[in-house]
């Protein structure tokens, strides 16, 4: 019949990425803090030894926290981290829902009686 030739891998470096899991709860908790008026613009970059998902409060400025996934760090430290709007790491963990932890708290709220 027909010989099937092999489709050529790409010899550059691959790109990293949120899985759809992982970029669901990110934009969960973006929704929630859209609602409650905290942010209001958001970015994704996706690079070679990093992916980010920056929130601001308003376009202009800097992010307030930058949510980082670095596999190259999942055996040490722990592949998450919450960066605040200065560049200090707030959070750094293997497992995303805590590393968002400091986040959500934001949203809880005294509901009086």
């Amino acid at each position: 019949m027909g010989v099937v030739t092999p489709f050529p891998a790409p010899a550059g470096p691959r790109q990293v990425a949120f899985d759809r899991m992982e970029l669901l709860r990110i934009l969960d908790l973006y929704g929630r803090m859209v609602a409650a008026g905290h942010w209001r613009d958001y970015a994704i970059h996706f690079g070679k030894d990093v992916a980010s998902f920056a929130c601001f409060r308003r376009a202009a400025e800097r992010p307030e926290y930058r949510i980082e996934k670095r596999p190259a760090l999942r055996h040490r430290q722990g592949e998450w981290a919450l960066i605040g709007e200065g560049g200090a790491i707030l959070k750094r963990g293997h497992e995303l829902g805590p590393v968002l932890a400091p986040v959500e708290r934001k949203l809880l709220k005294l509901v009086e009686e």
